[in-house]
């Protein structure tokens, strides 16, 4: 039997009702892996991906989410477990030996590298140590030390998905909105040619990385992106992998100014919402994961790209229908 990426698999990927989670799960399946769809909203649209195993799990805050998804792994044979979202980075970090016990496969860094990606203010911290650009960041406490004219952008600390993100210009707006945005910090807000760099480091360190502008974004998403290939910002993207212990597929986000400096934004240590661009352009990205989910070679010479490949992206109405339907196939129940 073949041991490589396209030997038939069972993996459960997790919130499947945003970008990230419902294009690896379909990716997947068309490398012939059966997927477990899971998602804590009944109606995420990965339950409607054709030959998707679609669970209800809960909240990656909710006490009862290990067991349940223990649970799952062990009913429904699971051979292996990706994070499509962050919230269930941390929870499912911990869970790595009860998910070893059950012969569950996971590629996560280990919790330090977890918590520094989840935590914006640590992740500022982490890179200024490095020397790694990024931008300069205040607790509520310290607006009074911003800059005049600094414009600014008031988040939430433990984030994601650009949602309780908002860009303001004046201090006192960021005081108000440090009252509204829960455990929130507040950024100088950064100006230039935004990218992504889709990565995937190996477990000796090597990462590969693909590079793509976001041309345009909506929502935090690139609705318009394109390849292309700048040596220094690979350079210090992989120095941000590197600063950080990252292992697996992960994205790292940030600004190319007008000025030429490069500053890095965040780093995500689940697949990008934007990636099947990167495999249009020819990178192998999500059958070199499984390869090292798997414990096998990573093979980086199947990462190379084209540079100028374009992606856009629309909303689209993905289906109509009964929601007990839905609800009764997320739940495991037959009708």
């Amino acid at each position: 039997m073949s041991t490589d990426q396209h030997t038939p698999r069972r993996i459960l990927v997790t919130g499947v009702g945003a970008n990230p989670g419902f294009g690896l799960a379909r990716s997947l399946m068309r490398l012939g892996h059966t997927v477990v769809a899971t998602d804590a909203n009944p109606l995420a649209p990965g339950f409607l991906l054709p030959s998707a195993v679609p669970r209800i799990i809960p909240l990656a805050s909710d006490p009862d989410y290990a067991s349940v998804m223990v649970r799952l792994c062990r009913e429904l044979a699971v051979a292996a477990v990706v994070a499509g979202i962050e919230p269930d980075l941390a929870p499912l970090t911990y869970m790595a030996d009860q998910l070893d016990a059950e012969g569950v496969r996971l590629w996560l860094p280990d919790a330090w590298p977890v918590s520094t990606c989840t935590d914006k203010a640590l992740f500022h911290e982490v890179l200024t140590e490095h020397g790694i650009a990024t931008p300069r960041t205040w607790q509520p406490q310290e607006i009074d030390q911003v800059p005049d004219g600094t414009e600014l952008v008031v988040k939430p600390r433990h984030g994601h998905g650009a949602q309780n993100v908002h860009f303001v210009r004046r201090q006192e707006h960021a005081r108000v909105l440090c009252e509204l945005v829960p455990e929130p910090i507040v950024q100088e807000r950064i100006h230039g040619s935004e990218f992504t760099a889709d990565c995937l480091v190996d477990r000796t360190g090597r990462a590969s990385v693909v590079l793509r502008r976001r041309d345009l974004v909506k929502a935090g998403l690139a609705a318009v992106s394109t390849t292309f290939d700048d040596p220094k910002v690979r350079d210090l993207v992989v120095q941000t992998l590197s600063a950080v212990g990252a292992r697996g597929v992960c994205c790292v986000q940030g600004f190319v100014c007008d000025d030429g400096t490069i500053t890095i934004t965040e780093l995500n240590l689940r697949i990008a919402g934007g990636f099947p661009l990167t495999e249009a352009a020819g990178a192998d990205l999500v059958g070199q994961m499984v390869n090292g989910l798997f414990g096998l070679p990573v093979d980086h010479s199947r990462l190379t790209y084209r540079t100028g490949m374009f992606l856009t992206n629309y909303i689209e109405t993905l289906a109509f229908g009964d929601i007990s339907e839905i609800t009764a196939a997320a739940k495991g129940e037959a009708r």
